[in-house]
């Protein structure tokens, strides 16, 4: 995917004029919390804006909440349309500047609130996110695509926050069919930088068309969608050419996304930082390949990653 070029000179630049003002990098440059020199964390800051919050740490990720306190808005069904409305969670501070952004669908016969948990989890840790309601319980994943994509014009056109949120950096997940829908979401608009469907269901297999980073996201244990003839058959047909990863969780459900789960969290961060934010500093909990546990039951995916 193309990324904004990265201007590399200006450090370089910038130590020169200190040198000649009689001035030491450490007086004119902070030091960055994961470098151990001036000129090396205005570099990166130079070659990745995206970056947002400190250095990732095993625990960091897994923890029930990030670095950044959360704010919530709610959005009324009657003022939107071509979605049910939902709540937006966002980062609070406006220090960092903006921030990528990703819309969230429930699945078949599910409100919003089964999975909510995902809003307030990932927001604070660096991203503005939106859980949404679909039109009707009832929608099928054609239409929850076409609603996510929906909501995610709402958040960065006319939404209270739509200041906060950077659009050029988007992506989507969903649950079920709401899993199915992402699916559908990336394929209508190749520009999304992330995509994870979480034991999705949908009745097309194959999707060689994706252009979209995705992480499927599947459960031993399912079977509603059982992964050999859903989340299995959707990675595979995935391009052998794009960053793309298969988690199975171990001892799970079809249902183990609607309540609070480490694991799901741990790599949806980390899959939505590296490829919504190009956090580099992710790639270490994504590659090597995580080994099975007591609550992955398999992954796969291509390393290192291309994007």
């Amino acid at each position: 995917m193309p990324h904004k070029p990265r201007p590399r000179l200006l450090p370089t630049v910038l130590a020169a004029l200190f040198t000649v003002a009689g001035l030491t990098a450490t007086q004119a440059v902070p030091a960055a919390a994961h470098t151990t020199t001036p000129t090396a964390a205005a570099t990166v800051a130079a070659e990745n804006p995206y970056e947002r919050g400190p250095d990732p740490t095993e625990d960091s990720i897994e923890a029930v909440r990030g670095p950044y306190a959360v704010s919530d808005t709610s959005v009324s069904r009657l003022s939107v349309s071509g979605f049910g409305g939902g709540t937006i969670y966002y980062p609070t501070t406006t220090r960092d500047g903006t921030f990528g952004a990703v819309v969230i669908s429930p699945g078949f016969t599910a409100t919003q609130s089964s999975i909510a948990w995902l809003g307030p989890r990932l927001a604070s840790q660096g991203f503005v996110v939106m859980t949404i309601d679909t039109l009707t319980t009832l929608d099928q994943p054609d239409s929850r695509g076409r609603q996510l994509l929906a909501a995610l014009d709402y958040l960065t056109d006319r939404s209270r926050v739509r200041d906060r949120v950077d659009s050029s950096r988007l992506g989507v997940m969903g649950h079920s069919m709401g899993g199915g829908g992402s699916l559908e979401a990336a394929k209508s608009r190749p520009s999304l930088q992330a995509a994870v469907p979480l034991t999705g269901w949908n009745l097309d297999k194959s999707w060689p068309e994706l252009r979209t980073p995705t992480l499927v996201v599947g459960a031993d244990g399912d079977t509603i969608a059982p992964v050999a003839t859903h989340s299995e058959p959707f990675y595979e047909s995935l391009p052998r050419s794009l960053d793309r990863a298969y988690l199975e969780l171990n001892n799970a459900s079809h249902l183990t996304p609607n309540t609070p789960d480490t694991t799901i969290a741990k790599y949806s961060l980390s899959w939505l930082k590296r490829f919504i934010d190009n956090d580099t500093r992710y790639e270490q909990f994504l590659c090597p390949l995580p080994r099975p546990s007591l609550t992955i039951e398999e992954y796969r995916g291509n390393c290192p990653h291309t994007s």
